[in-house]
């Protein structure tokens, strides 16, 4: 793996803080959460940025569903305070039942 330039280290700290705290509040609100994970290519930040609220079964999935723009919605304002534009949000969230690992 290549090593990240000074930028694409700041770039992982903000993504990283915005993910924690999106994944403290979703795991508060959302019954069934179980974690919030990215992906990421910093080369092709911010576009690249794939975030995931993995569920424990279909059930929690499907009863949060219908509460994703607002999540959405939430992710695109915290980055956008960090000064980061995404053009479309609903590409960047998504709820899965996969882990990082699957």
């Amino acid at each position: 793996m290549k090593k990240l330039s000074k930028v694409q280290l700041k770039q992982q700290a903000l993504v990283l803080d915005v993910a924690d705290k999106i994944e403290a509040k979703g795991r508060a609100d959302i019954p069934g959460m179980l974690q919030c994970w990215f992906d990421v290519e910093y080369h092709l930040f911010p576009g690249s940025l794939l975030m995931c609220f993995q569920f424990e079964d279909e059930q929690a999935l499907a009863a949060a569903e219908p509460d994703i723009l607002k999540w959405q919605k939430r992710l695109s304002g915290a980055m956008l305070k960090k000064g980061v534009i995404l053009k479309d949000m609903r590409k960047h969230l998504v709820f899965t039942l996969k882990g990082p690992d699957d």
